[in-house]
């Protein structure tokens, strides 16, 4: 299984999750192996969430961002629902979206649950994560 850290999120946020889950994935004998990769190294940068939602979807894969607007705009909510995603939005306290260092810790707290959720609830869904948030917030 894939999980993609958006384009609006560090890609080297991708490259260390990815190292970092490796031995979970051998320590837990997992089949599907779940790989972390950057939607902006995978599929370039720049491009657009209607061409990247179905390439991703096609590969079963969940995404992680702090784009909300992928909630909102119908014709993009259609399409992760479409295409069956599942996602994990991350809502920063502002518009200038978290520091690197509120991402990084962010997603270590919630890792095992995003981890949890992502290899066992069936897709689409989605979930709300905060600076605030004791768990995942299910939308």
């Amino acid at each position: 299984m894939i999980i993609y850290i958006d384009e609006n999120m560090p890609a080297i946020l991708a490259e260390g999750f990815n190292l970092l889950q490796d031995p979970e994935n051998i320590r837990q004998g997992l089949k599907d192996k779940i790989s972390v990769k950057s939607i902006k190294s995978e599929f370039g940068k720049g491009i657009k969430d209607e061409d990247w939602i179905p390439l991703a979807g096609k590969k079963g894969a969940c995404v992680i961002t702090q784009d909300y607007n992928l909630n909102r705009i119908t014709h993009q909510k259609a399409l992760c629902e479409k295409y069956k995603l599942g996602m994990f939005y991350f809502r920063p306290p502002s518009k200038n979206g978290f520091s690197y260092w509120d991402m990084v810790k962010l997603l270590v707290k919630h890792w095992p649950e995003i981890m949890k959720v992502a290899s066992k609830q069936k897709k689409p869904f989605a979930y709300r994560i905060t600076s605030r948030s004791a768990a995942l917030e299910k939308m």
